[in-house]
């Protein structure tokens, strides 16, 4: 059946947040030209928050969070479907009543169930958006911090595909891992136990995470 899209979207066992927010490369670029030769990183961001420690296990207590209200729905679903074939099968058999009494129950399900899946949606699109927001501010921290340590003048988004922020760049000014790693650090979050297989990737639009404003 086709009819629970958000619920099979809600309820994936990953996440894979979109392309982080923009940079003010131009107005850097300019800032840097001004006072001398610039020293450039890039960063994947959104690969730098999602991949830290703290986002993973947070993210993970999040679909625990969410796995009752995951098990209701597919009963619910299932409840449904198991209604529906035995109307088809029985439908001959049954008064024109009994069909329209049967029929209605089974809309009304349907009712229920798209009603719930959206609010249960929308309640975890809210919870995600508060755990994105919150580790994203911290790393765009890190990310400040570590570059004025290391020198760097400019620090671009090598994840944003959508506006091609960076084109080419080599390994070396690649500070992702880097910034990963200094956040793990400074967090003291250990790293989550590794994921069972099968465990996929939502297609859910998760909200996208911007980058502290440098200090």
């Amino acid at each position: 059946m086709n009819r629970l899209p958000l619920y099979v979207l809600l309820f994936a066992a990953a996440v894979v947040i979109p392309a982080a927010g923009q940079t003010s490369a131009p107005a850097a670029q300019h800032a840097a030209t001004a006072a001398g030769p610039s020293k450039v990183a890039v960063i994947a961001f959104q690969a730098a928050v999602s991949q830290t420690n703290e986002f993973q296990r947070d993210f993970a207590d999040l679909q625990k969070k969410y796995d009752p209200k995951r098990q209701q729905l597919k009963t619910l679903s299932d409840e449904i479907d198991t209604l529906s074939k035995q109307l088809q099968d029985q439908g001959p058999q049954l008064s024109e009543e009994e069909r329209i009494s049967r029929a209605r129950t089974i809309d009304d399900k349907k009712k229920q169930l798209d009603r719930e899946t959206q609010d249960a949606q929308s309640d975890f699109q809210g919870d995600l958006q508060q755990l994105i927001n919150r580790v994203a501010q911290k790393v765009g921290t890190v990310m400040t911090d570590y570059a004025k340590k290391e020198g760097y003048t400019i620090v671009l988004d090598a994840g944003d595909q959508q506006n091609a922020t960076v084109l080419y760049a080599v390994p070396s000014t690649d500070i992702t891992k880097a910034i990963i790693d200094a956040y793990n650090l400074k967090s003291g979050v250990p790293a989550p136990p590794p994921q069972s297989a099968g465990q996929g990737q939502p297609a859910v639009d998760a909200p996208q995470p911007q980058p502290a404003p440098a200090h």
